[in-house]
């Protein structure tokens, strides 16, 4: 059995609890509570620091894609709806009919929907980019002024990036 690891990273916008093996990432989830409890330890595995310092440049502004390996649970319909979110490129959004066409499962709109909201990888696997067909703010488990912080600040780097 693989050793669990945890570290805390305090984002902008609240902490975000990162969870990991030797080798994986496992979940990235915005942690419910106001104090940093797991620190950041220089004898934590590889890919906990990888992670940990690409959720650091991207906040700063300099990284636009995750490049951390991560392992989810769920089942093949949700695991392609995580696959198919990680294609939105950065500062774009789409809506859950275009992850559904994207699958080839034009019909499961709702079904999309509801794994969008057991992505484990916030951010990374870019759920927050998913907004609803009239273009408005759709749930974001982690709450809407998140996602809406999110796509500012994706917008913010992009523009300034032109």
């Amino acid at each position: 059995m693989m050793n669990k690891y945890k570290i805390d990273y305090q984002s902008p916008i609240g902490i975000i609890e990162i969870t990991g093996t030797e080798k994986v990432i496992t979940s990235v989830l915005f942690a419910d509570r106001e104090k940093v409890e797991y620190g950041f330890y220089e004898d934590f595995p590889e890919v906990m620091k990888m992670c940990y310092q690409q959720f650091e440049a991207y906040f700063a502004g300099n990284l636009q894609s995750f490049r951390f390996p991560y392992e989810v649970k769920g089942t093949a319909f949700q695991k392609d709806v995580w696959t198919a979110l990680t294609t939105i490129p950065f500062a774009q959004t789409a809506s859950y009919l275009d992850i559904a066409k994207a699958i080839d499962n034009h019909k499961a709109i709702r079904a999309v929907g509801s794994a969008n909201s057991k992505n484990q990888i916030s951010i990374a696997v870019p759920c927050h980019r998913i907004i609803g067909s009239n273009g408005k703010l759709t749930g974001y488990a982690g709450g809407l002024w998140r996602k809406k912080w999110l796509l500012e600040h994706e917008a913010r780097i992009a523009a300034a990036n032109k």
